[in-house]
């Protein structure tokens, strides 16, 4: 299925199924240039980039918004005892092959939160594939994991929580919207409304907690695995993080994490709590632009 959209949500994007492999993505895409491709976070859909798309689709930029296996629209595959199939290695090769699927070489890539960790594993399996790695609110997993603390454990304790075989998804169904607080105000109506759908739905909810499942095993495996063998970031790497969120809380200055894994590598804070493409879109797509612009230039 494939059609235009209309309005100011996502005006002018094609909104289209596209099999990727052994899953079928939802995928919103549009402009012309050079391609970016934002990936999205937990509990979000693509429709979280739909005031900073645009932005960048004026700025020069074929912008792609997918949404991620197992959540939103897209495919949410049987798991298996190793929780490999929502493993960031098999998202990141999804976004592989949907880029060969539309056309392109390579794009810069664009994550935050859950989806920062996609991107990450994207530039380290395929670095062909990814000329630009901007990352928001995040540091690498096993890096997160390797700083466990008390304090760690008391901000993100549904990291462990997840982690738990049955009982997370049975929690959050019993009531999705005191779990997943929501706002129409801060996503917006059309935003709002892919969330709800989403956190409301059995199918949905079981692929996101697969997601974290996967996160502290084979996720944390693969980071684990490059760093002994010491491979790094090629792409140049801009590092975003929320001056309300709890980065800086957690892990001081997120850049001297990030320095262990990249040389070419740049970054700040967005004046903004953790949703920054909902709650400060302009400065985060100005700070995307500058760092995005000789893709333009070139």
């Amino acid at each position: 299925m494939r059609y235009e959209t209309s309005g100011s949500f996502f005006r002018g994007f094609t909104d289209e199924r596209i099999a990727v492999g052994d899953v079928t993505l939802r995928v919103r895409y549009g402009g012309d240039g050079p391609p970016v491709l934002l990936l999205h976070g937990h509990p979000r859909t693509a429709a979280t980039w739909h005031r900073v798309a645009p932005l960048l689709v004026d700025a020069g930029y074929t912008v792609i918004c997918p949404d991620l296996r197992g959540y939103g629209a897209s495919s949410k595959p049987p798991t298996t005892h190793d929780h490999a199939p929502y493993s960031k290695r098999a998202m990141a090769a999804d976004m592989s092959r949907l880029l060969g699927r539309l056309g392109h070489e390579d794009a810069a890539v664009v994550g935050h939160d859950r989806g920062s960790y996609v991107a990450f594993r994207m530039a380290m399996d395929t670095p062909h594939l990814v000329s630009r790695l901007a990352v928001l609110d995040s540091v690498p997993i096993g890096e997160a994991l390797a700083r466990c603390n008390a304090r760690f454990a008391a901000e993100w304790w549904h990291w462990f929580f997840f982690a738990q075989p049955e009982v997370p998804e049975r929690v959050i169904l019993a009531d999705p919207d005191a779990w997943y607080r929501g706002s129409i105000d801060q996503m917006g109506p059309e935003a709002y409304a892919e969330f709800h759908r989403a956190i409301h739905d059995p199918a949905t909810v079981g692929a996101m907690v697969e997601d974290y499942r996967a996160g502290l095993g084979v996720d944390r495996a693969h980071d684990d695995a490059d760093q002994a063998a010491g491979r790094r970031l090629t792409c140049p790497t801009l590092v975003l993080w929320s001056s309300r969120d709890d980065m800086e809380k957690l892990y001081g200055d997120p850049l001297t994490v990030w320095r262990t894994w990249a040389n070419d590598l740049s970054g700040g804070v967005i004046d903004s709590g953790h949703h920054m493409a909902e709650e400060a879109p302009g400065q985060l797509a100005e700070a995307l632009r500058g760092f995005l612009g000789p893709l333009v230039d070139a």
